[in-house]
């Protein structure tokens, strides 16, 4: 009988010990949790600070950014689109709440890029002009976002490794892809660098895109500096690593 009560009781105390932390104190932890590269921790106080204040743009926007990542981690698909549900969930509420913010709009793009990703080829192609959309509103409201010139990269060098089945729903769907290149993708990616010096998964794909371009000596002269830079993320440790296995193989 006491077990049953007591049972019962825990999610009463649970509630009162959340309602005890203020949102500045469960931010600061999220905030310490991240820069310990404890993501899935972090993602938990974003979530405590939710169900305080559901409409708090920035918890959205966080929760949003690590549910996405943490997303692009998993192998299987199922659990992909269980995270990047979430996250356009969190990040649709953020939108509804601050339209012109711009870490919004680039969360959003963010969020459709990767879902796209794992869409078939029709739903691909109506995700990169969604992308674009949010992209290009993200710049509006602040023209000198270095994450959203690296995501503007990403968009040009993914329209410019188009597969020839994701062309033909473009054609049919839109009369043609959008414009594209991987000249255009360089150029974004080096507007990235110049703003966000220390943005890791830029300096990789910018060496991705010189290589695939035949511009190798470029591409090595970036690995060598993004050896040097330091991780803040999880995921820039392991990009880190992939730059050093890819300028290992070039030399």
């Amino acid at each position: 009988m006491f077990k049953k009560i007591f049972g019962l009781l825990i999610p009463v105390f649970a509630a009162l010990t959340l309602q005890a932390q203020t949102v500045e104190e469960l931010q600061a932890e999220a905030q310490t949790l991240e820069k310990q590269m404890n993501e899935v921790a972090a993602l938990q106080k974003y979530k405590d600070i939710l169900k305080i204040q559901p409409t708090n743009v920035d918890a959205l926007v966080q929760a949003s950014t690590l549910s996405v990542r943490e997303g692009y981690r998993q192998k299987d698909k199922a659990a992909k689109q269980t995270f990047y549900t979430a996250a356009k969930t969190y990040i649709d509420q953020a939108l509804a709440a601050a339209p012109e913010s711009p870490e919004v709009n680039f969360t959003m793009a963010v969020v459709l890029g990767r879902m796209g990703m794992i869409a078939p080829a029709k739903e691909k192609v109506a995700a990169a002009k969604e992308v674009k959309k949010y992209i290009d509103l993200a710049l509006k409201f602040k023209p000198e976002y270095g994450e959203a010139f690296h995501l503007l990269g990403k968009w040009n060098y993914e329209l410019a490794n188009m597969s020839s089945l994701e062309r033909t729903a473009a054609k049919v769907l839109f009369g043609g892809a959008p414009p594209g290149t991987m000249q255009d993708a360089i150029a974004n990616y080096e507007k990235c660098r110049k703003i966000k010096p220390g943005y890791i998964i830029n300096y990789y794909d910018l060496a991705v895109a010189y290589h695939q371009d035949n511009k190798d000596t470029e591409a090595m002269e970036v690995l060598r500096k993004l050896n040097g830079i330091r991780p803040v993320t999880y995921d820039d440790t392991l990009t880190k690593a992939e730059g050093k296995k890819m300028l290992e193989g070039m030399q």
